[in-house]
C-alpha cells in the first residue's frame, strides 16, 4: 500500500509514489483553471442545448434557438433576389439595343455581365475576353458568327456545333482525311493562306487555284471570311490554331471544330442579355 507523507522541501503532500528514490508531489490544480475548465463543460452543455450538435439518423438536432447557417444564406439570397428583381425585371423586358442605349441598364448589364462572364465563360475564352488556343479572342473586332448585338446574343444563347436545335452550325471539310485534295495540294493552299495573311497574296500560283476552288466560297476571295457560316477571315494574323505552316496544313488536312454551350438552357433570360451586353462592350463589338 502507498504511503503518503509531507515532502521536507515543497511541503505538499505527496502521492505515495515513488521511482528510484523520486517521489510524486500531490499538487492540486490552480482554482483558476479549475474554474475556467468547468466553465467550459457549462459552455459545451449550453452549446450543445441551444445550437445544432448531434447528428441523428434523420438529420441532426437542431437545438432551442433553431440556427441554420444554410437557412441564413437562402434568407441572404431571397433578400438579393428582391433587391435585384426591379433591375432584372427591367432588363429582361428590354432588348439587348435598348438596354445599351440606357446608361442606367447598362451599367448594372455591364456588372452583371462581368460576374456572369467570369463565372460561365472565362474559363474557355479568358477572362476580359482574350482569348485561348482554340477559343476565340472577344475583345477584338473579328468574329467568326458575327458581332452584333444581335449577332452575339443569338450566339450565347443557342451556341455553336451542339444539340440544340438553334445552335449555329457549320463544318469544314476534311480535304486530306477524306481525300479531297491531294498532299502537294493542301502544301500550295497553305503557302497561299499564309501570302493571304501576309497581305501579299501569291497570284498565279498553284495555291490560288486550289484556294479558288476549294475555299473561296466559305472564306471569300480575299480570304475576309463569312460570318454567316462561321468561316474565319484568312487574310490577318488572327488564328484560332497557330498560323504556321505545319499548323495551317493540318487544319485543311483534317480540322478541328470547336462547339459552344447553348447558354439559354443553362442561364435565364436577363443574364443572357446581360453577356450579350458585356461581350459586345469588351472593344470589339460592332
Amino acid at each position: 500500500m502507498a504511503t503518503v507523507e509531507k515532502d521536507s522541501v515543497s511541503g505538499q503532500n505527496t502521492t505515495g509514489h515513488e521511482w528510484d528514490g523520486i517521489k510524486e508531489l500531490n499538487t492540486p490544480l490552480p482554482k483558476w483553471w479549475v474554474y475556467v475548465f468547468w466553465a467550459t463543460v457549462i459552455w459545451a452543455i449550453g452549446y450543445w442545448v441551444m445550437m445544432p450538435a448531434w447528428p441523428t439518423l434523420n438529420g441532426y438536432t437542431a437545438g432551442y434557438l433553431g440556427y441554420s447557417s444554410r437557412g441564413t444564406l437562402d434568407a441572404e439570397l431571397v433578400a438579393q433576389k428582391k433587391g435585384r428583381s426591379a433591375w432584372l425585371s427591367k432588363i429582361e423586358a428590354s432588348d439587348v439595343a435598348a438596354i445599351e442605349k440606357d446608361k442606367d441598364l447598362l451599367r448594372y448589364a455591364m456588372a452583371g455581365g462581368k460576374i456572369a462572364f467570369n463565372e460561365n465563360c472565362a474559363a474557355c475564352h479568358g477572362v476580359g475576353g482574350v482569348g485561348a488556343y482554340g477559343f476565340p479572342t472577344l475583345a477584338d473586332d473579328e468574329w467568326l458568327w458575327g458581332g452584333t448585338l444581335a449577332d452575339i446574343e443569338q450566339t450565347i444563347k443557342y451556341g455553336v456545333r451542339n444539340a440544340n436545335a438553334n445552335s449555329r452550325q457549320s463544318e469544314m471539310p476534311k480535304f486530306g482525311a477524306d481525300g479531297l485534295l491531294k498532299p502537294e495540294q493542301i502544301s500550295a493552299v497553305s503557302d497561299y493562306v499564309l501570302s493571304l495573311a501576309s497581305k501579299a497574296p501569291a497570284k498565279g500560283s498553284a495555291g490560288e487555284t486550289v484556294y479558288a476552288e476549294n475555299c473561296a466560297a466559305c472564306h471569300a476571295d480575299d480570304g475576309a471570311g463569312m460570318a454567316a457560316v462561321g468561316a474565319p477571315a484568312l487574310n490577318n494574323q488572327i488564328w484560332l490554331y497557330k498560323g504556321t505552316k505545319d499548323a495551317i496544313v493540318a487544319q485543311v488536312t483534317k480540322p478541328k471544330h470547336g462547339a459552344m454551350p447553348a447558354w439559354s438552357e443553362r442561364l435565364d433570360a436577363s443574364t443572357v442579355k446581360m453577356l450579350a451586353v458585356y461581350v459586345h462592350n469588351l472593344g470589339g463589338g460592332k
